[in-house]
């Protein structure tokens, strides 16, 4: 039995298994609707986004790829909408690579703890 199963099989009767596997897609998801609660993309606008993420060549068919479509429909949304520049949403995400490989295990991943930003003395990588 993999890990996941010990998971699920340890749930009371009638609970359903937990929607997001990892922290990080219950964040795009609350960060997506938070957005659309704004008022800066419609639902249709996101369902057409995330729709092209979904059904570009390459993708799970068993859908474990799901919340990496959606982060990447999320990403493409705010740059089409000019809430965000492609290089600076690339950045971040280079950021937050970084720091996930310099966060040990169990422990939450920070912007702070991207080597590049300690090393340049702030927040972020520069360009």
């Amino acid at each position: 039995m993999s890990r996941r199963e010990g998971l699920v099989a340890d749930l009371p009767p009638g609970v359903d298994a937990p929607v997001f596997a990892e922290p990080w897609q219950a964040e795009a998801f609350a960060m997506t609707v938070a957005l659309h609660d704004k008022g800066l993309f419609s639902w249709s606008e996101w369902a057409q986004a995330l729709s092209a993420q979904v059904k570009k060549p390459g993708a799970a068919a068993d859908g474990h790829d799901y919340y990496e479509h959606w982060l990447a429909a999320l990403e493409s949304l705010l740059v089409s909408k000019g809430l965000a520049a492609k290089a600076d949403v690339d950045a971040m995400a280079e950021a937050w690579e970084r720091a996930a490989h310099a966060t040990p295990h169990g422990k939450p991943i920070l912007l702070e703890n991207d080597p590049s930003a300690t090393r340049q003395g702030r927040g972020g990588p520069t360009r």
